[in-house]
């Protein structure tokens, strides 16, 4: 029996859709466990440091050979992305007041 990756598909379209709502820029993966998300920044070691006051953490993805992104890791409880999502809207909110 093949396991049933339902919850991954179900975490990957919402934090695919939330984020990109709210102004974010993102790759939709096909099949992996995380999300290439765009720095709102050039930096993306500068971004992931910002975003940890809102006690996110991203991953910068430089050393994965897609420079300026973040990677988010979406193999968490539903319930752990739709907490997260107040945080990611702060921080976006946080660059559009710069």
């Amino acid at each position: 029996t093949p396991p049933d990756l339902s919850a991954y598909d179900a975490n990957r379209t919402l934090l695919y859709d939330s984020l990109t709502e709210m102004g974010y820029e993102a790759i939709r993966p096909d099949g992996a466990f995380y999300l290439f998300v765009k720095a709102l920044e050039s930096d993306a070691y500068a971004f992931f440091e910002r975003a940890k006051k809102y006690e996110l953490l991203l991953v910068p993805s430089d050393s994965f050979g897609v420079s300026g992104y973040v990677r988010i890791a979406y193999c968490v409880s539903n319930e752990q992305i739709r907490r997260s999502l107040p945080a990611f809207k702060a921080l976006y909110e946080e660059y559009c007041k710069e």
